[in-house]
């Protein structure tokens, strides 16, 4: 629980609002292989079909009412431009019949009607704030994006490096969806004002979410 929403972290890296009927999910970073390929850095160009079948995946599973995309959802302003339209129309499908609202980002902060739902900047759901960067001074309760958490731990006398679920009792910071999505050590710099009173990481393993408490999480 999220002060009085309930919540459920979920392995594919989506957040599940059963009382809400809503999936939220962040940091998509639709065609940010394309963004590199303009620049003279060679990536496959399947992120965006990849991350779209995850995320088709996670709505088939769950039949949510309302899909909310925390920022970051698309890698630049470019995005919507380079978009296949195969991969326009999966988006498309997967809007049908439900609401879907873009929440902006930094990288993309204006979102067009073409890719269809509606665009803010931030919004407020049963008294917590849903925003792309998470914000230290946020007196209340909030779910945020932006950075991309990963947990690493030693498991079985191997390091495991995955990304993860950052939880506390006022706070979740969601993994990234995007295939190409890099993620950021827990154990940073950057997350220490957000959690002064500590963190749960959940982390996305093979078939489960394993629960890490934060004293077991190893920097890189």
């Amino acid at each position: 629980m999220l002060g009085r929403l309930a919540i459920m972290p979920d392995l594919s890296g989506a957040l599940v609002l059963p009382e809400e009927r809503t999936l939220i999910v962040a940091d998509l970073h639709l065609e940010k292989g394309s963004a590199y390929a303009a620049r003279g850095v060679f990536l496959p160009p399947y992120d965006s079909t990849a991350t779209l079948a995850a995320l088709a995946a996670a709505i088939l599973r769950h039949d949510p009412a309302r899909v909310i995309a925390l920022g970051d959802s698309f890698h630049d302003r470019g995005a919507e431009e380079r978009i296949s339209a195969d991969n326009l129309a999966s988006l498309r499908l997967l809007q049908k019949g439900r609401d879907w609202l873009w929440v902006t980002g930094n990288h993309d902060p204006q979102i067009s009607r073409a890719m269809g739902g509606d665009s803010a900047a931030m919004l407020s759901l049963a008294g917590v704030a849903l925003r792309h960067e998470p914000d230290p001074d946020e007196p209340d309760y909030e779910i945020a994006g932006h950075l991309h958490p990963a947990a690493k731990v030693r498991m079985r006398g191997r390091a495991l490096r995955r990304r993860c679920f950052a939880l506390s009792e006022r706070r979740c910071i969601m993994p990234a969806m995007g295939a190409y999505a890099g993620g950021l050590n827990l154990r940073d710099a950057a997350f220490r004002p957000l959690f002064r009173h500590g963190v749960t990481a959940h982390m996305l393993g093979d078939g489960r979410l394993f629960r890490i408490d934060r004293r077991l999480l190893l920097a890189d």
